[in-house]
């Protein structure tokens, strides 16, 4: 058996043994490592184990290894009084230690705020179990890891995640008990002084060149990060091996020019540690981390070329010490990207050198490599495959180095001589211009991306398709054939295009906007004249997608409700355009309130019916009246107070159902007519009523949702309801902008992207 195998096997199955037993219960995990032990001890007792033998007996133990270290993990979370809480439902004060970064999502005025902890302190128990905090106050942003905090919140039982004690809704700002670390001070310390540094760069650099030097993602504008994922560019905005190979290569070299050649590998792995400081512990540092450290010790012992088996040991080794990375898709990514450069790049390259120059062979075969082995993976979370991610990598290609390089020499001299950095960061925003322009001009390409099975199937059907490429490749024969196809289809590809309809597409009636995770729903009431329902998190998607519509009359805006999600974008859709009048739910509070300054607003009472042009909206929810939100309501309360409206014109009618839950549906169903296009309610949730959704008999369901949501939205038990009800299922992650179009035939959908 190929050498480099005997630590790739063995970390394949304690990976892939992790991810299962993450999903059962603890007593299951401890039966199949009690399994794999005893197989292990069978293969290599019986005889004189060879080097197969050898190399069975490590798998299984390393099996059994990540099945105990999982279900240790496990049992050790899932009791005590944090999981009660959890399966409670209850709300408790607690104190935790901050292990992450926060990260927000969300508009200009309310964002969500995530971040994983530590709890400690539950009352007056001790206890030491993770957690992940989910806050609306902006001063969790300020955190740091390693900072104690208490906070008062209700527990939650986290879906998926038995590694996981709960997830908890706080409530207000946190208390800091404690001051960071030294070394997260000082980590904290070169990351903020960077950022400093890159205020002389646009916006987009400034965001971008703290991604890629320490893995800083605060000051990103998200529609430059949909850029980047759509040009396969995703991975520059994260730290990985790229990173610290140029820490490493940087170390040893300037070691080996002062005569301290021998001394180059320690001094390289202290440098290694602190870059995992100052870039945090996230899954694609840790694997590059620690197969830096093996490479380097290989390196030292005279071991040289050792890819594959630095690449198992450090799998190995984070899985043991961390089985919940055997289920992080950023791992995955980064495992399997190294993977490619490892195995695909060197014979490509040598196969592209016959007819290539050497650097741009080199190049390519890198991009393309990299972007193979990972494409399954992309495709279980986009259902999607990238088109052009290796034509934006290779162009993009030059000014990584450069970027990276200067930019990393700026965060170390930014603490002691901020206007060197400034100085500095100069060329590297050059670097990063390049690379955000790239990004922009192949993200707007045609069929940037193709819709593609998601899921795990969907990943085994790219791989299948993929071998079955690789294998045309081989015969000339086949080559021409495929030739011939691809060239048809390309010719029958561009007529389509040239001869399809612009955008919007003739005879629109309603479109859902693509405005990420929140709602925007445009309906056509004339010429240049349209309905809005909702605004989505931020102005500048619902304003973009007023624009593409050529909307400059808005006779009504409505806002179901006051979340941010369908609230803060509401000058996006004012921008340039007169806005007659707003309807809001009756329940409605200061933030709709401030959304409508400078507008009429009224109340939306059930009964009540507008015509506009050919559209007849009217309103049936909410049924329940009350006091006025306020901002200590939870979010089911607010969600319920949505305003429903059933919307009709010429073959078309639609409902319209913002965010309400099941217990707001289930008071519903009897007012809910025959339609047949269903906004489904608060974008796809677990929280939905059967009874609702068969009422409406719609034939067309809309799910308005952001890709890759901390929600898990939509849920797959609400999708399947929909199948089962004979719906077309259509989402905006996947679809962008969706437009329903009055058809000869009835009606149909037409979708952006």
């Amino acid at each position: 058996m190929n050498h480099d195998l005997r630590l790739v096997l063995p970390a394949l199955a304690a990976w892939l043994t992790a991810a299962v037993a993450i999903g059962v219960a603890p007593a299951v995990s401890y039966a199949l490592a009690a399994v794999a032990a005893v197989a292990a001890i069978g293969v290599l007792v019986p005889r004189r184990a060879g080097a197969h033998r050898l190399i069975a007996g490590a798998v299984l133990a390393c099996a059994a290894a990540a099945a105990v270290g999982v279900a240790l993990r496990a049992t050790a979370v899932g009791g005590g009084p944090v999981p009660d809480l959890a399966r409670a439902g209850g709300t408790a004060a607690a104190e935790a230690v901050v292990t992450g970064d926060p990260q927000a999502t969300g508009g200009a005025t309310r964002k969500t705020i995530t971040l994983r902890a530590r709890v400690e302190t539950v009352g007056r128990t001790d206890v030491r179990v993770p957690v992940l905090l989910i806050a609306h106050d902006r001063r969790w942003l300020g955190l740091v890891p390693s900072q104690r905090v208490r906070f008062t919140g209700r527990f939650r039982e986290p879906r998926g995640d038995r590694l996981l004690a709960a997830v908890v809704l706080v409530r207000g700002a946190p208390s800091v008990r404690s001051p960071p670390s030294g070394a997260q001070r000082a980590a904290e310390a070169v990351r903020a002084e960077l950022r400093a540094a890159t205020d002389v760069l646009p916006p987009g650099q400034r965001g971008v060149l703290p991604a890629m030097v320490v893995g800083d993602t605060s000051r990103i504008p998200p529609d430059l990060a949909d850029d980047f994922r759509t040009a396969g560019l995703a991975h520059l905005l994260v730290v990985s091996g790229a990173n610290l190979a140029i820490v490493i290569g940087a170390v040893v070299g300037l070691c080996r020019l002062v005569g301290l050649g021998r001394r180059a590998p320690p001094l390289a792995v202290i440098a290694v540690c602190a870059f995992v400081v100052v870039a945090r512990p996230e899954p694609s540092v840790l694997r590059a981390a620690v197969m830096g450290v093996v490479g380097l010790l290989a390196l030292f012992a005279g071991r040289r070329r050792q890819g594959l088996p630095a690449l198992g040991a450090a799998v190995l080794l984070l899985v043991l010490i961390d089985p919940a990375l055997a289920r992080s898709y950023g791992f995955a990514l980064s495992v399997a990207a190294t993977a490619g450069l490892l195995v695909l790049a060197p014979p490509w390259r040598e196969r592209l050198a016959r007819y290539l120059p050497g650097p741009l062979a080199d190049a390519l075969a890198v991009a393309a490599a990299a972007q193979t082995a990972v494409a399954p993976i992309l495709v279980m979370l986009s259902g999607e495959v990238g088109v052009v991610s290796v034509f934006a990598n290779l162009l993009a290609a030059p000014a990584v180095a450069p970027a990276t390089l200067i930019g990393a020499l700026a965060a170390v001299v930014a603490p002691f001589a901020p206007p060197l950095a400034r100085l500095l960061v100069r060329p590297a925003g050059l670097a990063v211009g390049w690379i955000i322009g790239v990004a922009r001009v192949t993200a707007d390409l045609p069929y940037a991306t193709v819709p593609w099975l998601a899921g795990g199937l969907g990943a085994v059907s790219l791989s299948v398709a993929a071998t079955a490429v690789l294998l045309v490749l081989r015969s000339f024969r086949a080559r021409l054939v495929v030739a011939a196809l691809l060239t048809g289809i390309l010719v029958a590809v561009v007529a389509l295009r040239v001869t399809a309809p612009g955008w919007p597409p003739p005879g629109w009636r309603m479109v859902a906007c693509d405005v990420g995770q929140g709602d925007a729903v445009v309906l056509a009431a004339g010429p240049g004249r349209a309905v809005v329902v909702d605004a989505g998190p931020e102005p500048g998607p619902v304003d973009a997608c007023l624009d593409r519509l050529r909307i400059s009359d808005v006779p009504l805006l409505v806002i179901t409700h006051p979340h941010a999600d369908h609230v803060d974008g509401t000058a996006g859709v004012r921008a340039g355009r007169a806005v007659r009048q707003v309807l809001t739910t009756p329940r409605t509070s200061g933030r709709a309130a401030r959304a409508a300054r400078g507008v009429p607003a009224r109340p939306a009472l059930p009964g009540q019916r507008w015509r506009i042009g050919d559209l007849a909206l009217a309103v049936i929810g909410p049924l329940a009246t009350g006091p006025p939100l306020a901002r200590g309501d939870d979010g089911s309360t607010i969600n319920n107070a949505s305003v429903v409206l059933v919307a009709h014109g010429p073959g078309f009618s639609a409902l319209l159902s913002g965010d309400i839950e099941a217990d707001a549906q289930r008071a519903l169903a009897g007012s809910v007519p025959p339609v047949q296009v269903l906004k489904v309610p608060h974008h796809g949730s677990r929280s939905q009523d059967a009874r609702f959704l068969a009422a409406a008999r719609a034939s067309i369901a809309l799910i308005s949702v952001g890709r890759d949501n901390d929600y898990g939205h939509p849920s797959p038990a609400t999708l399947a309801l929909l199948r089962g009800l004979n719906v077309r299922v259509h989402r905006t992650d996947r679809e962008g902008d969706i437009a329903v179009v009055r058809t000869a035939a009835g009606l149909a959908t037409v979708s952006r992207r």
